[in-house]
């Protein structure tokens, strides 16, 4: 038997917030690298933390797509503003 399903809703909680982004962060970046392995997917992943820290991750193809693509630039500043 599996687990409930999770009510989406902000974490009061400052410290479980923190343990549950943690976690949800590095299953996040597990399956974007395996959706580019297994896929052969380009693949680009930012996440910011509410203390505005910058995880990444990109496959063989990120960098290609970044230099070139502009409308993914555009994607990127909107989301800093």
């Amino acid at each position: 038997m599996g687990r409930g399903r999770v009510e989406m809703k902000r974490i009061e909680n400052k410290i479980n917030r923190q343990v549950t982004f943690s976690k949800r962060r590095n299953g996040l970046l597990k399956k974007a690298y395996e959706l580019s392995v297994l896929c052969d997917a380009e693949v680009a992943l930012i996440i910011f933390s509410s203390r505005g820290k910058l995880y990444e991750f990109g496959s063989v193809g990120y960098i290609y797509l970044c230099s070139f693509e502009p409308t993914f630039v555009l994607y990127i500043l909107r989301f800093i503003q």
